[in-house]
């Protein structure tokens, strides 16, 4: 069992409320997906239930997490620092039970995750995997420490497809506690049997979470059938306040009259009868603005960005070649592996070119080596996206001055006015990047190549970290 009782966990900083009096159980079988946007929260309240020092160094954090006795193991978002000069088989050893492992048991895992056999002895180093691999060798090493509880923070982040086809198999076949961050609708839908949406509404100044379970798919719908029922019960209550206000403004606005042009010779009896109608109407007034506050709201509900790559100026002519590349080898980083030979690349204007392939295939390396070359060219406009955002962004820097290239104060403003539109608050426009989430530092660069004349666009996993909306 894994229950939370009453947690409140609020920024330092901003002393803005994160998540507010939260409740939560989960039982052996539970498979609960945490989901929202970004910034809201997901990652900090998994670190508190892994770790709470983990949360603790940005938050203040109160509430009481009972385990029962669970063995918790976790994923985090991005693999940490200290563990990306070690190599395989340093990271692997630290493991509590790897050398309980016999080699038939290792090989068997190799197969099913598809890595090659020597993947746990490798001497290369954590640092220099692909993305999919880093995930993979990091739930590698927690499968084989076998938990009862996995707590896992966007783990389809990087991986190809056999290897997500993989992971819904893992998360479907645990017979104990899976919780998971997740914004991949496919994953979520084949998985989740319990839904956790955490909110941040009201401009990110109130809280709200809901707890269903159920399957995603239904909640969606419910909620947005519930959402529906609700907006057009406020509205009939409107329109029915707004008919009775004109009735009763009516009514006030005749005896208000009659009080102020009776004679004085007829203030006695007609009077205090004015008068006590008078009373009687704005007691009316009174019980009307009392049932006014138990009227139906307008639901509240995060929504949709609004963003937009690429100007309508900086349009890449039909057909002109923006690249032609070449490669007679693809080699790893570190010279000890060739990945693919006898490359050829055509890429003309207007096209969007996706490269596939499965994890370690060289992806990344391949798009690494063109964005070098395309961003050097006078001739283009190019803006790149990389896989690892800390290639590009200082994290030291806020995100206004990041963007600001230029000290003007119009431009900030308008970067200001950007950011908000992406759901940052006043707040954290103002933090340094490496305290956001990495759905907040992505929104960073995709605002820089937004705000740019760009027309070549050179994006890795685009998507990782994004929620739907």
């Amino acid at each position: 069992m894994l229950q939370i009782k009453d947690l409140t966990i609020t920024h330092r900083k901003d002393l803005r409320i994160i998540l507010e009096k939260f409740n939560m159980t989960l039982n052996d079988g539970d498979k609960a997906v945490i989901i929202g946007e970004e910034g809201n929260g997901k990652s900090t309240l998994m670190k508190w239930i892994y770790d709470p020092q983990m949360a603790e160094e940005y938050t203040e954090c109160e509430g009481e997490l009972i385990t029962g006795g669970e063995v918790m193991r976790y994923l985090p978002q991005e693999l940490p620092d200290a563990d990306k000069n070690k190599s395989l088989y340093e990271y692997f050893s630290e493991g509590n039970l790897f050398f309980d492992k016999d080699p038939k048991e290792l090989s068997e895992l190799a197969k099913e995750f598809n890595v090659p056999i020597d993947f746990f002895y490798s001497e290369q180093s954590m640092g220099s995997l692909s993305g999919g691999e880093k995930v993979k060798a990091q739930l590698l090493r927690i499968i084989i420490d076998k938990p009862s509880v996995l707590l896992l923070d966007e783990p389809s982040n990087d991986i190809d497809i056999s290897t997500l086809e993989l992971l819904e198999k893992l998360i479907n076949g645990w017979k104990q506690i899976v919780l998971f961050i997740s914004h991949d609708e496919t994953l979520i839908e084949n998985t989740a049997n319990v839904v956790i949406h955490i909110e941040q509404i009201m401009r990110k100044t109130k809280s709200r979470y809901t707890i269903v379970r159920d399957g995603y798919r239904n909640y969606i719908e419910k909620r947005a059938e519930n959402f529906q029922r609700q907006e057009q019960q406020a509205l009939n209550d409107r329109r029915a306040k707004k008919i009775r206000d004109e009735k009763y403004k009516r009514v006030y606005d005749s005896v208000d009259s009659a009080l102020a042009n009776i004679s004085k010779g007829a203030r006695d009896a007609p009077g205090k009868n004015l008068k006590d109608k008078m009373h009687t109407v704005k007691a009316m007034g009174k019980r009307f603005a009392k049932e006014d506050e138990n009227m139906t709201k307008m639901p509240e509900q995060e929504e949709a960005i609004f963003f937009k790559l690429g100007a309508d100026d900086a349009r890449m002519p039909a057909g002109k070649t923006v690249i032609e590349y070449q490669l007679d080898e693809l080699r790893t980083p570190d010279d000890t592996k060739v990945l693919a030979k006898d490359i050829f690349l055509r890429v003309r204007g207007s096209e969007k070119i996706c490269i596939v392939g499965t994890n370690g295939a060289g992806k990344t390396t391949l798009l690494k080596k063109m964005a070098k070359e395309l961003l050097s060219r006078s001739d283009i406009k190019a803006q790149y996206m990389p896989q690892n955002y800390e290639e590009l962004l200082d994290l030291d820097m806020t995100p206004v001055e990041f963007l600001d290239e230029t000290g003007d104060k119009e431009v900030r403003t308008r970067i200001r006015t950007y950011l908000g539109s992406l759901k940052y608050t006043a707040d954290e426009m103002d933090h340094p990047i490496r305290e956001l989430s990495g759905g907040q530092k992505a929104k960073v660069l995709l605002l820089k190549m937004s705000l740019s004349d760009a027309n070549v666009l050179i994006l890795d996993e685009p998507t990782r970290n994004f929620s739907p909306l």
